[in-house]
């Protein structure tokens, strides 16, 4: 048996981290028997994060290991792709984990209206009186870091023009079939549907929040995928 450990719910997701999501998929696709065990401390985890699998008297962190260790076990994620598709997929994955992730940190943790229930979503086990200050560190870090990594220099209209070119990349791809790589779920799809939903659910009102769910392409991915892998 696995367990992996998880983020709690958020947001009316199964977890408020796309990439423990993922993870969960995957799970779900490998046909491994799983546990879900949700915390909010993640601090002795082997990379102070999650998601992270515990299982044979070992922990294995961050979602592309699980994979390995799926794949390692039997799993073939990707086996109905030919060599061209696999390509294509991991630099759907790659957009999906190194670019629209950002945005969504941007929409959760930078937009002061935004902000609020995100905090108290998130921290929500803290006391309420030191709730406020905790998080506010940790998040005048965090946008430190989107400083240095370069979204955060962006107003809005400059961070959606970059990332619009990426939301019709995919609209298009999924033209050609019910899932990004035909008409089955592969790890593309365990990659970049959580990220899509994850954006479609932040709280609030945001702009990119806007252009996906009015994208009823995407709208209806994300719920096969969920359908198909949750």
């Amino acid at each position: 048996m696995i367990d992996l450990l998880t983020y709690p719910p958020a947001f009316g997701l199964a977890s408020s981290s796309p990439f423990c999501i993922k993870a969960a998929y995957l799970l779900n696709l490998s046909g491994q028997q799983w546990t879900p065990v949700e915390t909010l401390d993640p601090r002795k985890t082997p990379h102070g994060k999650l998601p992270v699998i515990r299982t044979e008297g070992r922990m294995i962190a961050d979602s592309d290991n699980i994979r390995a260790y799926l794949e390692e076990n039997g799993a073939d994620f990707d086996k109905h792709l030919s060599d061209l598709d696999r390509a294509n997929a991991r630099a759907f994955i790659r957009m999906a984990e190194e670019h629209l992730y950002f945005h969504l940190v941007m929409d959760r943790w930078a937009d002061d209206r935004v902000w609020p229930m995100v905090r108290d979503t998130y921290f929500s086990k803290m006391p309420a009186g030191v709730r406020h200050v905790i998080a506010g560190v940790i998040r005048k870090g965090l946008l430190k870091g989107l400083h240095y990594q370069g979204l955060g220099r962006l107003n809005t209209d400059q961070r959606l023009a970059r990332i619009e070119p990426d939301i019709e990349a995919i609209t298009t791809r999924l033209w050609q079939g019910k899932f990004l790589f035909g008409d089955q779920p592969s790890a593309a799809d365990a990659s970049v549907a959580p990220m899509l939903s994850a954006i479609m659910v932040t709280p609030g009102d945001t702009r990119l929040k806007e252009m996906l769910t009015k994208n009823e392409v995407l709208t209806g991915y994300v719920a096969r995928v969920e359908a198909a892998c949750g």
